[in-house]
């Protein structure tokens, strides 16, 4: 199949067409959550951002395999490669066993996923689950001659891989640069180059999570595990890796040097990345007491915010942004997504209202037909959200007229519209109705009596009885319906 669709490599640095390895079938890896507290928004934008990609190739008609990990061993603090193992270091705290932690924050990760309505992965490997494959990928870069053993770690040899390859790639970043960040610490500690990284850790007395190794017992570098994992599930080679721009480097860069070092060719084909998350101008972080997890945006209950907000509203506001622009969080920003949600799902409510003509007329029938194309033009521009999501509201703005009884259309064009204000919608763009079944029905009920009351309006004009004619209105409106009096009839919609 030829794809029209188009993204952003960060590897070349341009857009590039899609052009899948071994299509239909496209293969995809994501770097998922470290598992040692609960999601927040930093979360929330990788996740959607690949749901997103995942929805669409399969909406194009791939078969994708999506890969997404969980780090549940190996990341140190500060992304280093000396301090605390963070799950451990959580589980010193809480006086628990470190696969407790892992395991409860797993489980908060894939209840907050569930909210932001974000389709799980097709394999969701467990690093801790894929040790051997680490090993194998370590005894393979050593054999290769581009690692060496200093006390019981085994450690990248950058300088030794530079002689044959080019490290940095990805990031920009010369070996040179990176060795000048760190001169005054070359030569200290196990490491030959600060910029050398480690591929296996020899676990010191107190560590808990260690496992025998023909080299010492010891846990494996963060890297390892995105390198080992991608490679046994989706093989040597693979159309997309993706994940948050702040793991280009060191994470990816690492991840690329192992997979080359280790197999003597790149792994990847497309390097995708989103962009990062501010809040009110500022980076998110603990210490800087302005870090809100999901659960608090969803309940309301941080300091930085005015009211909760829905998962839906989290998930509209992300992709209202393009993916590789930054998103700066603030009650403003979300309180105006919150209304272009209800703007957007109370348009497609509407479609149900319209009545059908035996003619469109022609600058309905141009939109309609028109704006299927157009969202998918959006989309096959790398991912272009807030276009689709622009298209979608001229659509409502039809629909609105529609209803009013201010434009026409007939049978075929109204289900063309529905058609696809609704694949994009949901499908496309994950969104849904967050109303339960039962709000839904009270809706449904509602309806039944204002049209009822609204039939005894009529009556009441047309025995020109004026005085109860407006009464109803006025008390339509107290109760939250807005009622319009149009040339063709009266219409209603009810102000949530």
């Amino acid at each position: 199949m030829e794809s029209k669709l188009v993204i952003y490599n960060t590897l070349t640095r341009q857009k590039e067409r899609f052009e899948p390895l071994n299509a239909p079938h496209v293969g995809m890896y994501v770097c998922g959550p470290t598992v040692y507290g609960d999601p927040h928004l930093g979360h929330a934008r990788p996740a959607i951002t690949f749901d997103l990609v995942f929805r669409y190739l399969r909406h194009l008609g791939y078969k994708v395999r999506y890969v997404r990990n969980i780090t549940d061993v190996g990341h140190l603090e500060h992304d280093a490669d000396e301090g605390d193992d963070k799950i451990e270091k959580k589980a010193r705290l809480e006086q628990l066993e470190p696969m407790e932690i892992a395991q409860y924050y797993t489980n908060r990760y894939h209840q907050a996923m569930e909210a932001l309505n974000v389709l799980p992965p097709s394999i969701e490997p467990h690093a801790t689950g894929h040790i051997i494959e680490q090993q194998q990928l370590v005894q393979q870069i050593l054999d290769n001659g581009f690692a060496y053993k200093s006390n019981g770690s085994i450690y990248f040899d950058i300088e030794a891989y530079n002689k044959q390859y080019k490290y940095g790639e990805l990031s920009g970043r010369s070996l040179e640069n990176t060795k000048d960040e760190s001169r005054e610490l070359a030569g200290v500690g196990e490491k030959r180059h600060q910029a050398d990284f480690a591929l296996w850790k020899k676990a010191s007395a107190e560590h808990i999570m260690r496992w025998p190794s023909p080299w010492s017992d010891g846990f494996p570098g963060w890297h390892c595990e995105c390198t080992a994992m991608g490679r046994k599930y989706l093989g040597d080679t693979f159309d997309i890796h993706g994940g948050g721009m702040d793991l280009i480097f060191p994470h990816h860069e690492c991840e690329i040097a192992q997979a080359i070092a280790s197999q003597g060719h790149p792994m990847v084909k497309y390097w995708m990345h989103n962009n990062m998350l501010t809040i009110n101008g500022q980076k998110m972080g603990k210490s800087l007491g302005n870090f809100i997890t999901l659960n608090e945006f969803f309940s309301g209950n941080h300091p930085l915010l005015e009211q909760p907000y829905s998962a839906m509203t989290i998930r509209f506001f992300i992709l209202s942004a393009h993916y590789r622009g930054t998103v700066d969080f603030s009650n403003e920003a979300l309180k105006a997504s919150e209304k272009g949600l209800q703007k957007l799902l109370q348009g497609i409510a509407d479609l149900k209202r319209i009545n059908v003509s035996t003619h469109c007329d022609s600058e309905t029938e141009h939109i309609v037909k028109s704006l299927r194309q157009k969202c998918y033009d959006a989309m096959n521009d790398d991912l272009a959200t807030p276009q689709v999501i622009s298209h979608l509201f001229e659509a409502c703005s039809v629909v609105n007229k529609l209803v009013d009884h201010k434009a026409t259309i007939c049978a075929d064009c109204l289900k063309e519209l529905s058609d696809t204000m609704r694949l994009f919608t949901f499908d496309i763009l994950g969104l849904r109705e967050e109303a339960s079944e039962t709000s839904q029905e009270r809706e449904q009920a509602f309806g039944k009596v204002v049209d009822m009351v609204l039939e005894l309006r009529a009556k009441a004009k047309s025995d020109k009885d004026w005085a109860t004619s407006d009464k109803i209105r006025d008390e339509l409106a107290a109760a939250g319906f807005e009622v319009k009096d149009t040339k063709d009839g009266v219409t209603w919609k009810l102000n949530k």
